[in-house]
């Protein structure tokens, strides 16, 4: 990754930039055009394109995150699991309250699987919510860029590729 503090900068800020550029820009007389600094523009325009992947690797995190929680919760089911086992095991060994052993460790392991089950649950909504914040950012900034270029295409008389 790059160390230039432009080139780091949020995706949003950056084109934030570009519209504050647009809007400050001057205007030309009798005409909707204005006069923008070629090289300012591109250059904000280099860094939006370059802090896309940095955005990528944001949603990258998120989703390693979200598959950690998911890992935990399962270790923490397994765990669980084997402790309701152990507990069964131990309490049919123990003649006089065999019944309620087996009464008492099928409790445990339906509550473990509840909690497992739940906890997979809660990472896959997590994560979901996360990727889906992601989409929506996304889909604006694509917004925002198309417009931008449909601006610059107009201006230019659709010389833009």
């Amino acid at each position: 990754m790059s160390t230039d503090p432009e080139r780091q900068a949020p995706l949003l800020a950056l084109l934030d930039d570009v519209a504050d550029v647009v809007q400050g820009a001057r205007a030309m007389p009798m005409s909707a055009s204005v006069i923008v600094n070629r090289a300012e523009l591109l250059d904000l325009v280099a860094a939006a394109r370059d802090a896309v992947p940095d955005q990528v690797a944001a949603a990258d995190q998120i989703v390693s995150d979200a598959e950690a929680v998911l890992s935990r919760a399962k270790a923490e089911a397994a765990q669980i699991l084997a402790d309701a086992r152990a507990d069964g095991e131990r309490l049919v060994s123990e003649h006089e309250i065999t019944q309620g052993a087996h009464g008492r460790a099928a409790e445990i392991v339906a509550a473990a699987q509840a909690r497992a089950v739940e906890l997979e649950a809660g990472a896959d909504s997590y994560c979901d919510s996360r990727l889906a914040q992601f989409e929506v950012d996304i889909d604006a900034v694509k917004q925002q860029v198309l417009a931008g270029r449909a601006r610059l295409a107009a201006r230019q008389g659709g010389r833009l590729e």
